[in-house]
């Protein structure tokens, strides 16, 4: 029996209270089921919602470029694309430059959900709970961990 309890003593580093990550997955978990209310009426998920603020932001990019900001691969991106597609939101189309290039369009629908989405941020807010100041220190943590875990990458841009 001592021998467990010793190996429980060495692992203390292992103990889920001691853990950065652990916070950090409730958390992501906890805020995209918040998000799940706001959403359904627009039909989106969290992850189709984070496509359409990019493209909201601006109009049209190559799948290339959408996956790097987002940290997203082509094999999640695809079939999230198809279904954007099929629900009028935005167009694939290929490159006049490349034609092995797929540039993703925002359509007149999908910029209209816009309007509906607009409410989505100040809800989010009200239900996270925090002073302007906490948030933006958050924000800044959050986003400086992204910089050291991507190794030097700036992943605000």
């Amino acid at each position: 029996m001592s021998t467990i309890y010793n190996l429980m003593e060495v692992c203390e580093s292992l103990r889920l209270q001691n853990q950065l990550c652990f916070p950090l997955y409730l958390c992501s978990k906890e805020i995209i089921n918040r998000y799940a209310p706001y959403l359904k009426p627009l039909d989106l998920t969290y992850t189709q919602y984070v496509v359409m603020m990019y493209l909201w932001e601006h109009q049209k990019t190559n799948i290339h470029d959408l996956g790097k900001k987002l940290l997203l691969d082509t094999n999640t991106l695809t079939p999230l694309l198809q279904k954007l597609e099929k629900k009028g939101y935005v167009e694939r189309k290929k490159s006049d430059k490349d034609g092995r290039e797929i540039i993703v369009v925002l359509t007149e629908k999908g910029y209209r959900l816009q309007e509906q989405a607009a409410v989505i941020p100040d809800k989010m807010r009200d239900c996270v709970n925090l002073t302007p100041e906490e948030a933006e220190i958050l924000y800044k943590l959050l986003y400086k961990v992204l910089f050291n875990l991507e190794g030097g990458k700036n992943v605000n841009n």
